[in-house]
């Protein structure tokens, strides 16, 4: 589906500066379709000399007027001369004939979108004059600030360049709660969701008629640091947002300053109450911090277990009672990566390419060999759930250690290890995980003579049945013209998935 900035490239000579700004309106012009109950249509004049709509946005606080997306319609006939009439004359325009659809009223409001003096667009208020009804004094306030938006945008006031990136996405809507400051930020209305949202952070009395600086002020004064931009939102002086967070309560404000002929005349305040989010937040971050202190606290405990391990390695007598504690001490150690690597991740996957690596470099470096041995990873593991990463980070370890300690400890040589990560062929919605297959080769003296996979080797058991708990299968062959293959599989776990797979 092509883009505004597409349409607007394709059907229009705007400039980039021009689309910016149609952009920027796009991005802000939610709050003026809540505030006025209207839809909002944005119309450009095309290159054939027609009226294009390349934006809608309908209300979320009353009665939408069309039901179907309008983006792409050219204008009939009947409509030209309104939107004519105020891109041209580069003010706002009411329909005094109401058009019709599908039995139902509709009454228009051409806004000339004008930027630098120019008039880029027209954005149409659409509403059904049907539903008309006497207004609340929320609805009324609602209206009046709508109008003075739309004011704003005929005027090249609207929107504003100084929001800073980011601010307009995520924002508080209308309905949330909406104040109106007078020029010297004072409160002559607040709505009841504002009310509450004030009173939940700590304001004890009335709001009307008190500056919202003064209200913050009261509920901020033993709570320090506070964000620098509060005094310029509360005061409505800047078009940004901040936030409120107290030990009561937790709310977001973002002001919109009302100009009328390039003064400064109010702000609009929105806010939302956000106490129950950010609480949320916190337990989750909190919930992190202690999973990651877990595989912190684990690793270093594996860590000392291998070193304990290492000096009962050092007084052992028997040569082969030395060599068994020291496979304990590597196989705990590639254990103990795996937790160091989750003790500093965000959530409960690993990078296994890094874990493969380190592992690799440490394997190699300290092999009894009297030839160079060399290491090098083809394809890619992947992100890993960290119960599939525990097992695998065994099986490599014990493959790579077999394959440098046995097979190319006289004349050196290189290992390969390839990965290949795709779906599995009997499960293509791929809501079980994937299929990982993973190839060691190396070029150097092969397999022995009599080998078996269950023979008498820990190694080749601890491989065989931890490839049984990947739900895998695992083959030893003899490699041409020298060296030795193990191919084996793992089914994966989904990395978004949850709770535990059993199958």
């Amino acid at each position: 589906m092509a883009t505004l900035t597409d349409i607007l490239r394709a059907e229009t000579d705007l400039v980039d500066g021009d689309l910016n700004w149609l952009r920027l309106l796009v991005g802000d012009w939610q709050i003026i379709s809540d505030l006025t109950f209207a839809d909002l249509v944005l119309w450009v004049p095309t290159r054939s000399g027609e009226w294009l709509v390349v934006a809608h946005a309908r209300p979320t606080t009353g009665r939408m007027v069309f039901a179907e997306d309008i983006v792409g319609t050219r204008t009939p006939r009947s409509r030209r001369p309104l939107l004519n009439e105020s891109y041209a004359s580069r003010r706002t325009v009411r329909d005094q004939d109401p058009g019709w659809i599908d039995d139902d009223g509709i009454r228009q409001d051409a806004v000339p979108v004008v930027r630098d003096g120019r008039a880029l667009a027209v954005m149409s208020r659409c509403t059904n004059p049907a539903y008309l009804r006497v207004p609340s004094r929320l609805e009324l306030t609602y209206m009046s600030t709508g109008d003075a938006l739309c004011r704003m945008i005929a005027s090249g006031a609207f929107p504003s360049t100084e929001v800073p990136t980011g601010q307009r996405r995520g924002a508080p809507r209308v309905g949330d709660g909406i104040v109106r400051l007078d020029v010297d930020g004072v409160i002559t209305y607040a709505s009841p969701n504002a009310i509450s949202g004030l009173h939940r952070i700590g304001h004890v009395g009335a709001v009307l008629g008190v500056t919202l600086a003064e209200i913050t002020t009261g509920v901020l004064r033993d709570h320090a640091p506070v964000d620098e931009t509060l005094a310029l939102v509360v005061t409505g002086r800047a078009p940004w947002s901040t936030e409120v967070e107290t030990r009561a309560g937790h709310v977001t404000m973002r002001a919109i300053p009302l100009v009328e002929r390039e003064q400064r005349v109010g702000a609009v305040i929105i806010m939302r109450d956000v106490s129950e989010l950010r609480r949320r937040e916190r337990e989750l971050m909190t919930k992190d911090a202690t999973i990651r202190e877990i595989h912190h606290r684990v690793k270093n405990n594996l860590q000392t277990v291998a070193a304990v391990l290492r000096l009962q390695a050092r007084r052992m007598p028997s040569e082969d009672a030395r060599v068994a504690l020291q496979e304990a001490v590597r196989r705990v150690g590639t254990i103990a990566l795996v937790h160091q690597t989750l003790s500093q991740a965000l959530d409960e996957t690993v990078d296994f390419d890094d874990i493969v690596k380190r592992s690799n470099s440490a394997v190699v470096e300290v092999a009894r060999t009297e030839e160079p041995v060399r290491s090098r990873l083809v394809g890619s593991f992947g992100r890993l759930r960290a119960e599939d990463a525990t097992s695998l980070s065994m099986v490599m370890a014990e493959l790579v250690s077999n394959a440098v300690e046995h097979g190319l400890a006289s004349n050196g040589g290189e290992l390969v290890i390839e990965a290949r990560r795709g779906p599995d062929p009997q499960d293509p919605t791929g809501e079980a995980g994937e299929l990982l297959t993973v190839t060691v080769s190396d070029d150097g003296v092969g397999l022995p003579e009599g080998f078996t996979p269950h023979g008498d080797s820990l190694g080749t058991q601890i491989v065989s049945s931890l490839v049984q708990d990947l739900r895998g299968h695992i083959r030893w062959e003899r490699r041409e013209p020298r060296g030795t293959v193990v191919t084996f599989t793992a089914k994966l776990r989904a990395v978004g998935a949850t709770g535990d797979d059993d199958d």
